[in-house]
């Protein structure tokens, strides 16, 4: 196939770029290439991926309208990946136009290329964050997700109502993966993984928010990539047992689907910590603070949806997987 890949020398975009193109496909890639985070980082995935024969960079911004459009029309893709977006959630608190930019107006113009250009399936990342104020555990895709609590968490609730329009007005098919804080290998310098890594190896204190009490559903970037491409390879199917009445807001009479992808395990945030210290053979001076703005105290990912409609449920442990980051931060930083 032919796949649009946006947001390809991301930490995500990158590896499901890799996977891809191994299986065979031709990926046409798409990067604004922003110094949200370390560029060099981002050049460096993006070699990896120009090496291969079947891969096709273009530097845009998805918010560039004639840009998406002409590509598009140019590109005639089966299937579209869209993963490009402004990402954190502590970010969206300073700089809210980024998330309106990208996120939605850039999101919008993903559809519209796809409904004018017959792209078969539109596969794009959504969030866990769209959980919000939710408490009950674990997180299903059957509960509303009504009350965010950024605006990063505001925008993947928008892009999923707006994937469920065009679902229903074009008869576009979409599937929107929640996904559930993603780490390994090449991963974004913003998030905790790294954060702590580089931290403990310079010997400084870590920031370890709402005294420690925090639970994430860690999840393994080969297993969000099987996910992705299983995902991509089942084309969104209307729900036959959908019910207006007793809507579900999983699935739906379009073809629109929304899956958790997380590793359904919980772990609270000082295990994961002492996993990096075993990986790292050093000890974290530990700076705690409270609750972030934004932030939530646990995430919890149920995945049944997903194992039944693909086949697969995340399963890498913490332990393999923090490992697994270590040893590529000591080799690519040489520590």
């Amino acid at each position: 196939m032919k796949i649009l890949l946006t947001g390809a020398a991301g930490f995500i975009g990158m590896t499901t770029s890799l996977r891809l193109l191994a299986r065979g496909d031709t990926v046409v890639g798409l990067d604004n290439l922003n110094d949200y985070y370390d560029v060099t980082l981002k050049h460096n995935r993006l070699a990896r991926l120009t090496a291969h024969a079947n891969f096709q960079f273009v530097k845009m911004d998805v918010a560039d309208r004639p840009g998406i459009e002409k590509l598009f029309a140019d590109g005639r893709f089966d299937r579209v990946i869209h993963l490009a977006a402004q990402a954190g959630v502590r970010y969206s608190l300073k700089n809210p136009h980024a998330y309106i930019e990208s996120n939605i107006v850039g999101f919008t113009n993903i559809l519209e290329g796809c409904r004018h250009n017959g792209v078969q399936h539109l596969t794009y990342a959504s969030s866990s964050s769209v959980y919000g104020g939710n408490t009950k555990m674990p997180f299903s895709e059957h509960d509303s997700v009504d009350h965010p609590v950024s605006l990063y968490a505001a925008t993947k609730k928008a892009n999923e109502l707006m994937a469920h329009t065009y679902s229903h007005l074009y008869g576009l098919p979409t599937t929107g993966l929640r996904f559930f804080t993603v780490y390994g290998p090449w991963g974004r310098p913003d998030m905790a993984l790294f954060l702590f890594t580089k931290a403990i190896l310079e010997d400084r204190a870590i920031d370890v928010f709402n005294h420690g009490n925090m639970q994430r559903d860690f999840t393994y970037v080969d297993d969000i990539v099987e996910g992705v491409i299983r995902v991509m390879d089942r084309i969104a199917a209307s729900n036959p047992d959908y019910d207006a009445l007793q809507a579900d807001p999983a699935t739906s009479n379009a073809p629109y689907r929304v899956f958790n992808i997380g590793n359904n395990n919980p772990v609270p945030l000082l295990d994961f910590i002492a996993c990096i210290e075993d990986a790292l053979g050093k000890k974290a001076e530990k700076r705690l603070l409270p609750l972030q703005d934004g932030d939530v105290p646990a995430t919890y990912a149920n995945t049944d949806a997903l194992r039944d409609w693909v086949g697969f449920v995340p399963g890498t442990s913490v332990q393999d997987g923090i490992a697994r980051f270590v040893a590529w931060y000591r080799d690519y930083y040489k520590v």
